[in-house]
């Protein structure tokens, strides 16, 4: 059972407060801003309440995990689901995640990674698969099968889909317009009723054929901080990046970081280790230019961009 606030139980923080206002505020102009994932325990004491994952006085991380995401919806409008990249989400998953958490709360997911990943990496967690090309990369019938169609009674809740590509090698796609070629049949046969986000990891397939493409489809490119790819103010300012009437952000890692490196120089992220000030100008461009145009926008920070998303999105969103 959800927990229940006691007579003792104290309120939401001042700074819970400022930053569930400013957001709601920028929400209700359809700027939409909200974490990479939520189940942290680095928040504790910042976003979430100690007392409420409590079992016979002692904290619960199963409870935590469980209940959370009601309390991080006290604050964020809106949480990008990571965790849809590396499974097709059974339907008990799906009922059990959006009967957990407040009917007010958005979600964005990625798409599974069976979608988007051409040749399975050499990792362990692929098992017999790793090095191998992928059958169902780019096959719309496997993901309306098993991912839209699971998905579908939740569709209101559900403004926004990503496809996340790793980088591709050049034995994948030797030129940008070959990935912009299989990409455009792909987008052709997606249902509508979805916003759709691309999200690429090969700096070189930013250009026309590429950009054309998610145009002419009506999809946004999505801004990300990663590794190997330009700054989010340089992607905020290439030629034609604008192609459609809403933008999506994420905010992921500094430009040169390896992921892992992040995660190990940010745990547990309970607070700010490293201000990034052109992603967070970046940020206050995109966001501002939403506001001007009145145009959507979906902005999703990760931890490992600073240390604490929620602290990247304070600052950025102007709350102290």
């Amino acid at each position: 059972m959800p927990h229940q606030l006691g007579l003792f139980d104290p309120g939401p923080s001042p700074f819970r407060r400022r930053l569930r206002e400013r957001l709601a505020e920028l929400a209700g102009d359809g700027i939409w801003i909200g974490t990479s994932s939520w189940k942290y325990e680095g928040w504790l004491g910042q976003v979430y309440s100690p007392e409420r994952y409590q079992v016979r006085g002692r904290f619960s991380q199963k409870r935590f995990r469980q209940e959370c995401i009601a309390e991080y919806a006290e604050t964020f409008p809106i949480v990008c689901g990571d965790f849809s990249f590396y499974q097709f989400p059974s339907p008990e998953y799906w009922a059990r995640l959006f009967g957990g958490a407040p009917a007010g709360l958005q979600f964005a997911f990625k798409v599974p990674e069976d979608i988007t990943v051409k040749v399975f990496p050499p990792h362990p967690r692929y098992g017999t698969r790793a090095g191998e090309e992928n059958p169902s990369f780019l096959d719309s019938a496997i993901l309306d099968r098993m991912f839209l169609e699971p998905l579908a009674p939740y569709q209101e809740r559900v403004p926004l889909l990503i496809f996340e590509f790793g980088a591709f090698s050049e034995g994948s796609y030797a030129r940008g317009e070959d990935f912009a070629a299989d990409l455009d049949r792909f987008l052709e046969t997606l249902p509508p009723g979805h916003r759709y986000g691309v999200e690429i990891r090969n700096r070189e397939f930013l250009g026309p054929d590429y950009l054309g493409c998610l145009r002419q489809h009506g999809v946004a490119h999505v801004f990300n901080a990663w590794t190997r790819m330009p700054e989010l103010g340089a992607q905020f300012a290439h030629p034609g990046i604008h192609t459609t009437d809403f933008t999506v952000t994420r905010a992921l890692l500094r430009m040169g970081r390896p992921y892992a490196m992040a995660v190990k120089r940010f745990q547990p992220y309970d607070k700010m280790q490293e201000e990034n000030p052109g992603a967070r100008d970046a940020l206050r461009d995109i966001i501002r230019r939403a506001q001007q145009r009145r145009e959507g926008a979906y902005v999703f920070v990760n931890n490992r961009l600073e240390g604490n998303a929620p602290g990247t999105i304070a600052a950025v969103t102007g709350v102290d």
